[in-house]
Formats: structure tokens, C-alpha cells, sequence
């Protein structure tokens, strides 16, 4: 299919370079093994020749031709989930996600997930360049965070998109309720992100690695009420998308989203407090955080474009909640 074709020019700067190199450098998102298969596979051509191997050398003004093979998804299953879909047109798909919903299969997951969804919606019509378990996944939210995500049907849609991702030009929006105020209300968090040393499965700040990762926040609202512990209503915008990013920074500030069972605690004792926010709260099952915006350039139209998702009703009804009882 046409759209599975990804042609390249060399330009001068990369005479003499190794063409598998060459790849990993114009398109980021796959890995420099995916490549190589690619072309061990004979999905890429030099100058209309397949070639198989991955050191070739190129020259200026070679042309290069990628072929992106369909998709492999014959042991996941398509089932029928609802999807709030915010925009669809030939090329990507807006999506609102809902709060418990995973977005592509993983190792003890593989049915009801976004990616099961789309599979029945859209068959094969989705982008192969993030492999057969992730088709047509460019980016991922949290299973317990709600809010919009985009989806590639072809794979120029998806390179072009996963581009903006790593040049961190897309403009991502969170919004999000931390226990107590934070210390400035409005600020920037800049700290390295890696894997916990006490749990793997977990992120963390570290001073001695890790990738630098941006959090620009500010505070909507400070909800007071007697013995309550106060909680802040925030916006996040990210300057860049590292795993639970948002909720490792807000933790590292001391002030953990509420409801995150992995990084502070879900639940908490009042002395006084009006009963239907107690129980709202208490309750409140999963971090409350939502990714209200994307906007990025559709990468085949090259126009600007911006999603808004509506609040999930759980998270809306305690917002309301909370500013009904705040003094």
C-alpha cells in the first residue's frame, strides 16, 4: 500500500554512511534492530534494488525506499469496545480514553484494550511501525488515566507524528488533584527520571541518571475545608513525555496525585469533614489525573489541530464536589 512507503534521499552530510544507520537516524521511532530486520527482510530498496544488508554503504543522491509490511495480528483479538472518538479521517484517529482501559496488549493483557478496539473498527487499517502488538500506537497513557490520545492508520502518519513526540513539539495538557499546595503554586519541574532502585516496575527521580524530563505546572484551585487536608486542583503541561512522568514529579515535590496506589497514598483519614466528600474521595479509585489536550501538525495535511477531552464522569463529579464544599 502506498501509504507504507517511506522514500528518502541521501543528502550530502551522510555520504559513505552505513544505510541501516542511516535509517535509525530519519526515522527515530524504530529501533536500530527493527531496521535491520527490515532489511534483512528485503523491505528496503537502494535505487529501486532490494538490498539485504544492513552495512551498505550509501552514497549523495541515493534514493531509498522503505517498505513497511502490514501488520502481524493474528493472535490479537478484535473486540468490540466503545471508543469516544474525537476526530478520524484516512490518515489518524483522536481518541478520549477512558479510565481503566489499556491501550495496546502486554505480557497478561491481551483483549479489551484500545488497540483490540480499533482492530474491530478498523481491521487492518493501522499504522505497522509500532510492531504487531502496538499497531497503529504512536504514544500511551496510564490504564487508570483517562484522556486523549492519537492513533496512526498508516505509517508516513505515524513517523511524522512520532517525530513531533521526540522533538517534543506536540502540546500536551494535563489536569490533575494533589494532595496539599504546591511549593511555588506555579513553576517547572526539571529532574532525571529512571527506574526505581527499591521497585522495578516503578519510576523515579535520580540525581545519578536517567533522561531529563519537564513538567510545567500551575495551580487552578486550593480547596480548603477545615480538616481536610488540603487539595489543589493543577494543569500540567509537558515538556517532555517520560513513563508516569507527572506522577513521579508531583510524589518528588511531596505533593502525590490523589488516589495514585503506586506513588502515594490512596487513602487518608479525616477527622471532620462533610460525608459525601470524604466517601467521594475514599472512593475515588485510581490517580486522578486526565489528559485534557493534545494538539500537534496532522502530519499529511500540515495543518495545526488541537483535541479537548471531557472530563470521565468520576473525576467531574468529585472536582464538583470539592469546590462545593471548599470554604
Amino acid at each position: 500500500m502506498e501509504e507504507n512507503i517511506f522514500n528518502l534521499t541521501v543528502p550530502s552530510s551522510c555520504n559513505n554512511c552505513r544505510i541501516d544507520k542511516f535509517l535509525q537516524l530519519k526515522i527515530d521511532k524504530l529501533s536500530r534492530t527493527r531496521l535491520q530486520s527490515l532489511i534483512h527482510s528485503g523491505h528496503v530498496k537502494l535505487n529501486s534494488i532490494v538490498i539485504t544488508n544492513a552495512s551498505k554503504k550509501i552514497k549523495d543522491k541515493d534514493k531509498i525506499k522503505v517498505n513497511f509490511p502490514p501488520p502481524k495480528v493474528t493472535y490479537i483479538k478484535a473486540n468490540k469496545i466503545p471508543l469516544n472518538i474525537l476526530f478520524d479521517d484516512k490518515d489518524l484517529v483522536v481518541i478520549n480514553k477512558s479510565p481503566g482501559v489499556v491501550v495496546h496488549p502486554g505480557a497478561g493483557n491481551y483483549e479489551k484494550t484500545i488497540v483490540n478496539g480499533l482492530l474491530y473498527k478498523y481491521k487492518k487499517n493501522l499504522s505497522s511501525v509500532g510492531g504487531k502488538l502496538r499497531p497503529g500506537i504512536i504514544h500511551r497513557i496510564d490504564k487508570d488515566t483517562s484522556g486523549v490520545i492519537v492513533v496512526a492508520k498508516n505509517d508516513i502518519a505515524h513517523i511524522g507524528l512520532s517525530k513531533q513526540f521526540s522533538d517534543h513539539t506536540i502540546k500536551r495538557v494535563y489536569e490533575a488533584l494533589v494532595w496539599g499546595i504546591l511549593k511555588p503554586q506555579n513553576g517547572k519541574i526539571v529532574e532525571k527520571i529512571s527506574r526505581s532502585i527499591k521497585n522495578r516496575q516503578l519510576m523515579a527521580v535520580r540525581k545519578d541518571k536517567g533522561k531529563i524530563s519537564i513538567t510545567n505546572y500551575k495551580t487552578l484551585k486550593i480547596f480548603r475545608n477545615h480538616d481536610i487536608p488540603k487539595i489543589s486542583l493543577i494543569e500540567c503541561r509537558l515538556g517532555t513525555g517520560r513513563t508516569h512522568q507527572i506522577r513521579v514529579h508531583m510524589n518528588f515535590k511531596g505533593n502525590s496525585i490523589l488516589g495514585d496506589k503506586s506513588y502515594g497514598k490512596s487513602k487518608r483519614k479525616f477527622r471532620k469533614i462533610n460525608p459525601d466528600v470524604e466517601k467521594r474521595i475514599n472512593k475515588y479509585n485510581r490517580q486522578a489525573l486526565h489528559a485534557k489536550s493534545l494538539g500537534f501538525i496532522h502530519p499529511i495535511l500540515k495543518k495545526e489541530m488541537f483535541f479537548e477531552a471531557e472530563r470521565p464522569k468520576d473525576l467531574d463529579m468529585l472536582i464538583k464536589s470539592l469546590y462545593k464544599s471548599s470554604v
